[in-house]
């Protein structure tokens, strides 16, 4: 009895695979078919990574062309500008005479920044007054005046300890005591995650999530445009899928997408932060738990926003226009907590986002499983969300093929 029951389950069982292994054949039929598709789906989340990566390559800026405006012309005005020049971060590129040419210069784009010392600036340290030097500093980028003035202030800071030292030393007090005196709170800064302050190690993570989120979605956009343009009717999904189909077509297309990003999802989140320094402290096996939810996520998200695509080309404005947008709810160019509540909200409509997170807690933070557990929870509800509203954008395309084969009084072959 319990034989003749498992048989018909059996051969049900093997006939959902064959007809989910179909689809999976079409499916990568019609990818390899289309270029478009291809170099979205295969040669870009190959070709992007190892191009950002390597424009973000030196981490830090080096050099930084400064024009020097010395009034004063003392020894310890040169000394000051030697030891600036000295830092690995700022070059003294030209010295001038008035503020004025320094200007010139800084219009010219020769120069980033201009470091103006005083004529009165010796004589001022010398007779126990308080003096000043003027660091002007491009800010058309964050990271020039960031590095021009960190480097100014603490050349300058590391000369007032010393001239608080001669002075101490000039009244009796020398040793240890002069050197407690001078500096009574040692300051000591740690930049966690980040030691070297570099550019790719902060912003590159949150890129690479973004590269496979938005590859994945605009390539099976673009499949959709296809299908759409090839059918009849112009609907996603015709109204031949028999009873029971749609889960079949859905799961075997899905299944092909994890299968290509589930390889690209290790070449780009374990072997590119390897191969150019970037931050990779994490556990692998987290981080391949964190990718299948957020792989899914994504697919049902871009399977159900590319049903009302009308266009192949759609997909693109719409990876164009939500580029920085993502990047910006991303939370990692603005703190998240400082995001105002709506777009905060509708950040976390994107598995871009929990992915995010996610990737940036465990690769760069060293987090596991547990500590994610918001973005990781987050991320299977949008794969159980974003399936089922799969399901019924697929489900309202069979409608919409059924009710336009009636309006042409075609043949009844509906659920064959």
């Amino acid at each position: 009895m319990n034989i003749q029951l498992k048989m018909p389950l059996l051969k049900k069982a093997i006939s959902i695979s064959l007809d989910i292994l179909t689809v999976i054949k079409s499916e990568f039929r019609t990818l390899f078919k289309d270029r478009g598709v291809v170099i979205m789906l295969v040669l870009a989340p190959l070709a992007y990574p190892i191009l950002y990566c390597s424009l973000y390559k030196n981490e830090t800026l080096i050099d930084v062309p400064v024009a020097a405006v010395d009034c004063s012309r003392s020894q310890e005005s040169r000394e000051l500008l030697r030891h600036i020049d000295a830092t690995q971060s700022i070059h003294i590129a030209s010295t001038y005479s008035t503020l004025a040419e320094a200007k010139q210069a800084y219009d010219e784009k020769k120069v980033h920044g201009v470091v103006y010392i005083p004529a009165d600036f010796s004589k001022k340290l010398n007779t126990g007054d308080q003096t000043t030097v003027s660091v002007y500093a491009d800010i058309s980028s964050f990271m020039y005046y960031r590095i021009i003035s960190q480097a100014c202030t603490n050349c300058v800071l590391d000369m007032c300890n010393h001239i608080q030292i001669k002075r101490l030393n000039a009244n009796g007090i020398t040793g240890e005591s002069a050197t407690i005196l001078s500096n009574p709170v040692p300051y000591e800064g740690i930049a966690l995650y980040n030691e070297g302050a570099g550019f790719a190690s902060f912003l590159m993570p949150a890129i690479l999530i973004l590269i496979l989120f938005q590859t994945l979605f605009l390539g099976i956009g673009m499949i959709a445009g296809t299908s759409r343009g090839e059918n009849r009717f112009h609907v996603l999904v015709s109204s031949s899928v028999h009873r029971g189909g749609i889960f079949r077509v859905i799961i075997g297309k899905s299944l092909t997408y994890f299968m290509i990003y589930a390889s690209w999802s290790f070449f780009v989140l374990m072997l590119i932060p390897r191969a150019y320094n970037l931050p990779h402290i994490g556990i692998p096996f987290d981080i391949m738990m964190l990718m299948v939810p957020f792989l899914l996520a994504t697919i049902f998200f871009s399977m159900t926003v590319s049903v009302f695509l009308p266009h192949r080309e759609t997909s693109l404005v719409l990876f164009m226009f939500m580029s920085l947008i993502l990047l910006f709810l991303s939370g990692v160019s603005w703190p998240q907590y400082n995001i105002n509540g709506f777009w905060k909200a509708f950040a976390w409509i994107f598995p871009s986002t929990s992915g995010t997170q996610g990737y940036i807690k465990i690769n760069t933070m060293g987090a596991d499983l547990r500590h994610i557990s918001f973005e990781y929870v987050s991320l299977w509800i949008q794969t159980f969300v974003y399936f089922a509203t799969t399901c019924w954008a697929y489900y309202w395309q069979i409608k919409k093929s059924i009710a336009k084969q009636m309006n042409e009084s075609l043949p009844e072959e509906i659920f064959v």
